[in-house]
């Protein structure tokens, strides 16, 4: 069980440093165009570990819908979205922005699902969305909201709502391998994109610099694709609510690589900001419960 904890602390670490990673290649290269190029590479790397590791298959018809379907929201929008916005945002401000990813899953579980909410979860949202609005504005009030942060904040809500849906997959389809088709499929509907907007294709020559090329190999392969596999894997040995946990840790290092890479400097109202968010996504997604009833277990085991 250890292993496993580890395991997740270095993926905290690459997903939070990761943020860095896109938003300096982004700043050099069009958004949507290296973002297809990066999600098809890692796409390809997951398939070819389920590969290595004797799980592939191919998806039955019904599953191939299910695939396209959540890949819209869980690749396509999500991923186009967080490249455009960073583009138009600070590395910090993305990075708190976020980590509300846990709290709106469970915000649009509520809402779509008719889940009850009690009490103290609703408190956790309104911390978390003060923490938002902080961390944005600035202090500066809704007119310091940059668009940057608002394309982000919709790349949280798209890639929390195909959460949901993943509920829909049947049961004997692995998780690693959904993951890697949707990454590949999605990767073609971005580029697609890309060429809509007469984005230049020639642009990726700038990928073969030494410095470009390490940033973006860093993210394709070993944050997006040996990320997801690990993370997938966590949740099934620790359980989802452990591995809420560990998300916390992205937003910080994802605040920390921004201040180290990016040369940005973290204001008071991040500050504030972070520590809202962070006390929203312990309440908000019922972490605190877990952890309370969990310590009360063990002392009942005593």
């Amino acid at each position: 069980m250890k292993n496993i904890y580890i395991l997740l602390f270095i993926v905290m670490l690459l997903w939070g440093f990761n943020v860095s990673a896109i938003k300096v290649l982004v700043t050099n290269i069009d958004p949507i165009l290296v973002t297809s190029v990066r999600i098809f590479v890692a796409g390809v790397a997951v398939l070819l570990i389920c590969l290595f590791m004797g799980v592939f298959r191919w998806p039955s018809k019904k599953e191939w819908k299910v695939i396209f379907y959540v890949g819209l929201f869980n690749v396509v929008l999500h991923h186009a979205l967080i490249s455009v916005g960073l583009k138009y945002t600070s590395g910090i401000n993305s990075s708190l922005i976020l980590g509300t990813g846990p709290l709106l899953t469970v915000l649009l579980a509520i809402l779509l699902l008719k889940q009850r909410v009690p009490k103290m979860r609703l408190t956790g949202f309104v911390l978390g969305f003060i923490g938002i609005f902080l961390t944005t504005s600035s202090g500066g009030g809704f007119e310091s909201i940059a668009v940057g942060d608002v394309v982000v904040f919709f790349a949280v809500l798209t890639q929390a709502f195909s959460f949901i849906l993943i509920g829909k997959y049947h049961a004997d389809f692995d998780s690693r391998l959904s993951t890697g088709f949707m990454l590949l499929i999605g990767s073609f509907f971005i580029f697609l994109t890309s060429l809509f907007f007469d984005h230049r294709v020639s642009d990726l020559t700038q990928l073969f610099s030494w410095k470009l090329g390490l940033i973006f190999l860093f993210s394709s392969l070993l944050c997006t694709a040996f990320g997801h596999i690990i993370y997938n894997f966590a949740i099934k040995k620790v359980g989802p609510a452990e591995t809420t946990l560990f998300m916390n840790l992205n937003t910080l290092f994802a605040v920390i690589g921004s201040v180290l890479f990016l040369n940005e400097s973290i204001t008071l109202f991040h500050f504030i900001g972070f520590i809202f968010i962070l006390c929203g996504i312990f309440v908000g997604t019922g972490t605190l419960e877990y952890v309370l009833l969990k310590r009360r277990g063990k002392l009942i085991d005593k």
